[in-house]
């Protein structure tokens, strides 16, 4: 368990970012689905540029925090800021209420997620699917929503799928749909919902390359993740969320040595020992 990764030095991106305010600031985040409360005061900073995976046990509150960042969960204590901008209330009077639909929409404009389920429209191609927010959203010219939809699918490697339909894709080729949908809007920060979870493992690789193309260009990016590897190769930050709050955040390599978190160890010793059994007869069961 001493050299759970190697981490290369492609990994270390972090020094190349740039930017001043973090892009998402997150205080005392709380939320509660009827007595649980999932999130138990969760503290984070996105930088821009910057690439944080989130990961943690099943139930540990990883996905809920990324709902609330998209404002797809209101919260229930703490801020939400995007761009400097709080996300869900407005402050009147020393008193927080409820922002508009409008509103939320506004300040989360620049955001785009990626969810596990692909939820493509079966009825339309994936040129459609990733034509259409930016007809009904940004209403757009069908002539410029098309090219910049082309050119989504050109970056997802995708370019000659255009014209199939979503249940003649394969569930890797239908997730980089997803992906150039999302991209099409410009968004400033991407969040990823364990977007490799509903994949046959050999069709995972081609969606974490475009994440990983995505890394290298810059994009923030804030990602749920099971996949360790990824997560060493690529982030300049992990977070591990353990019920409810983050338990270890840091860079790759610290987290992924840090001997002093019993919970971390366990999770980590679990996810290993897991991808061992199912690894038997490869050379090596530890990601790359």
């Amino acid at each position: 368990m001493n050299a759970l990764v190697d981490m290369p030095a492609s990994s270390h991106l972090g020094s190349m970012r740039s930017g001043n305010a973090p892009l998402i600031e997150v205080r005392d985040l709380r939320k509660r689905f009827g007595d649980v409360e999932v999130l138990r005061g969760v503290d984070l900073d996105i930088n821009r540029s910057e690439v944080v995976c989130i990961i943690g046990p099943s139930g540990s509150g990883k996905s809920t925090l990324l709902r609330c960042l998209a404002a797809l969960e209101t919260y229930d204590q703490g801020d939400v800021r995007i761009e400097g901008e709080l996300l869900g209330y407005n402050e009147r009077n020393g008193k927080r209420v409820r922002a508009s639909q409008g509103e939320i929409n506004r300040v989360r404009r620049n955001v785009g997620m990626v969810f596990q389920q692909f939820n493509l429209w079966p009825h339309m191609t994936a040129l459609g699917n990733v034509m259409e927010a930016l007809l009904r959203v940004r209403h757009l010219s069908h002539d410029a929503a098309k090219q910049r939809a082309n050119a989504m699918l050109d970056t997802v490697g995708l370019a000659h799928k255009g014209d199939a339909y979503p249940a003649k894709l394969s569930g890797g080729q239908q997730q980089r749909v997803a992906i150039a949908r999302a991209l099409a809007m410009e968004p400033h920060i991407m969040l990823f919902d364990e977007p490799t979870s509903a994949l046959d493992p050999e069709l995972v690789g081609e969606v974490l390359q475009v994440m990983k193309q995505l890394a290298r260009d810059g994009m923030t990016m804030a990602v749920v993740t099971h996949e360790m590897g990824f997560a060493a190769q690529v982030a300049d930050k992990i977070v591990f969320i353990d019920q409810g709050r983050i338990a270890v955040q840091g860079k790759p390599h610290d987290v992924f040595h840090d001997g002093n978190q019993p919970r971390l160890r366990q999770f980590l010793q679990n996810y290993f020992d897991r991808n061992a059994f199912w690894s038997r007869g490869s050379d090596s069961a530890e990601p790359a």
